[in-house]
């Protein structure tokens, strides 16, 4: 199921035949992961034409901040060789995405793409925090950022969002998520004010990072500013 919103039509530089190179895509994966969990869809996306690379980053112990920084350093890093740096987020990974493209930094066009991402804050982080001091360990400097996620999407950047309904997790085992979820994260708390894009897909919340499904709609979206099937965005047999 795909709810096109508020797209705005037209090629983001990086993303077609004429552009020098092919676009750049980091990854950055979720709380308690480290980047080889990005591994299949890294594979898949070097697949269907761009340039991957994996961010890896201290979910619990680093300081957002720092994380942040070093984030913008990385897409700086790679503007000089792209026209085009897109960012593909999982789960708390998308909320960092959006965070870092909406302080102010000058950053290259690209588009987002969130997987399974609270962007409008977590249910499950919540009830972690509500265990005390262990709890909020659990989270890390990030807690406020899941909790409460973001009021609405303003930034320049189209923003995609894959939502999983597989009700298979620990969110699923705590019993405080409601509607369609994933296990982690409720599809209600995908939805954002501002996006260009939501689609709902079969799979629980890490499943979303190897989905052969997923990995086209990835494509799609950073290709086209959509989910929906297009010319070039790629087939099922593209990322078997």
């Amino acid at each position: 199921m795909t709810e096109p919103r508020n797209h705005r039509p037209g090629p983001v530089e990086g993303t077609d035949s004429e552009s020098r190179l092919p676009a750049h895509v980091i990854l950055l994966h979720g709380l308690w992961m480290r980047g080889f969990a990005l591994s299949m869809l890294h594979h898949r996306l070097m697949e269907a034409g761009f340039r991957v690379h994996r961010f890896d980053y201290l979910s619990v112990a680093a300081s957002q901040q720092r994380i942040l920084d070093r984030l913008h350093q990385r897409i700086a890093g790679l503007a000089g060789e792209a026209d085009t740096v897109h960012l593909v987020g999982h789960s708390l990974g998308g909320l960092l995405a959006l965070r870092a493209c909406s302080d102010g930094e000058v950053l290259p066009p690209g588009r987002i793409v969130c997987l399974g991402s609270p962007l409008r804050g977590s249910a499950a982080a919540r009830s972690f925090a509500r265990w005390g001091r262990g709890g909020e360990l659990l989270l890390g400097h990030n807690r406020q950022l899941l909790e409460q996620g973001f009021e609405r999407w303003d930034g320049e950047r189209e923003v995609g969002v894959i939502a999983g309904r597989v009700a298979l997790g620990l969110g699923a085992v705590l019993g405080h998520l409601e509607g369609e979820h994933d296990g982690t994260v409720a599809v209600e708390e995908t939805r954002l004010p501002g996006l260009a894009d939501h689609c709902v897909v079969e799979s629980n919340h890490t499943g979303l990072l190897f989905s052969p499904e997923v990995a086209r709609r990835v494509a799609c979206f950073l290709r086209e500013g959509q989910f929906a099937a297009m010319p070039g965005a790629g087939t099922p047999a593209d990322f078997g």
